[in-house]
């Protein structure tokens, strides 16, 4: 697993930020959900419960971690606000290439 740089979080999980990436670090706690670039190519973003990176299949991948959030809901939320200042930035929905120049 690898974190982004900028690592954007919710507005639920801002309030406890530190505990909330120890929890998907750990994959410990079931309600934290992660925002990483969507793994089909197709879509945007994969919306993942933080505990699936306990199965085998998450450990071995090398998955960045774009956003936390402490709920379905509030990933969600930041999923939207994250498409919506790329398209603010970029005029486009290219979130690999919105991700590098952020990165800049």
């Amino acid at each position: 697993m690898q974190w982004y740089e900028r690592l954007y979080v919710g507005e639920q999980a801002r309030k406890k930020r530190y505990a909330t990436i120890q929890a998907v670090r750990k994959a410990r706690h079931t309600g934290y959900y992660v925002l990483t670039p969507a793994a089909n190519g197709q879509d945007l973003f994969d919306l993942i419960p933080a505990a699936a990176f306990s199965q085998e299949y998450y450990r071995q991948k090398d998955i960045l971690v774009v956003g936390i959030a402490a709920d379905f809901a509030d990933a969600a939320a930041l999923s939207g606000r994250i498409v919506e200042e790329m398209y603010q930035k970029t005029g486009g929905f290219d979130v690999q290439e919105f991700l590098k120049r952020e990165k800049e």
